[in-house]
């Protein structure tokens, strides 16, 4: 199972994007409504979720994925079950996902650390002991980060490889999508 959790103040496309792409992909992917199963993005897009964040399991966990925007980051990074999920993800090795503002959290967490990452720019001080790539997508271990809304494709399709292990399939993917390789 795949979550990706959505606080009040998300940036759409960064959550939306992946979750299609993941879903194409032939994953099984819940959205998490961190503040209520109703969650209003940063540019006034309202989207019901799957679950709440009281519904989440750790049975079957594949991966956590975190959407940036703000105050959507800062929402996550404030919330105790965000967190536990993501200690949880990065002891047992599972991927983790962050997009935009959200790696800032993985920063704070010590997750980035020795790890080559990006974010949007402006946040890369909050990326304590990454090497800032500056490409959309950087995938270091078990850990995708992206520079934002326009990294979401490269963001998602990274995402889908790491979890599925199947390139040949992600390339499948952008094929059908006619998402330039």
């Amino acid at each position: 199972m795949v979550y990706i959790f959505l606080a009040d103040g998300f940036e759409e496309a960064e959550a939306l994007v992946p979750l299609d792409i993941l879903r194409r992909g032939g994953l099984e992917v819940k959205t998490v409504g961190v503040t209520g199963k109703s969650v209003t993005g940063s540019h006034g897009i309202t989207v019901l979720a799957d679950i709440e964040k009281t519904e989440v399991e750790k049975k079957n966990l594949e991966a956590v994925i975190l959407p940036g925007g703000l105050p959507g980051a800062t929402n996550l990074e404030k919330d105790e079950v965000v967190g536990h999920y993501i200690d949880y993800a990065a002891r047992e090795g599972l991927v983790i996902g962050a997009i935009c503002a959200a790696p800032v959290i993985l920063g704070h967490k010590g997750l980035l650390n020795g790890k080559k990452a990006i974010c949007f720019p402006g946040f890369e001080k909050e990326l304590s002991g990454a090497e800032i790539i500056d490409l959309p997508a950087v995938c270091d271990g078990n850990i995708v980060t992206s520079w934002g809304a326009g990294g979401a494709f490269e963001f998602g399709f990274s995402l889908l490889s790491l979890i599925t292990g199947d390139n040949e399939k992600t390339a499948n993917l952008r094929k059908n999508m006619k998402y330039p390789l």
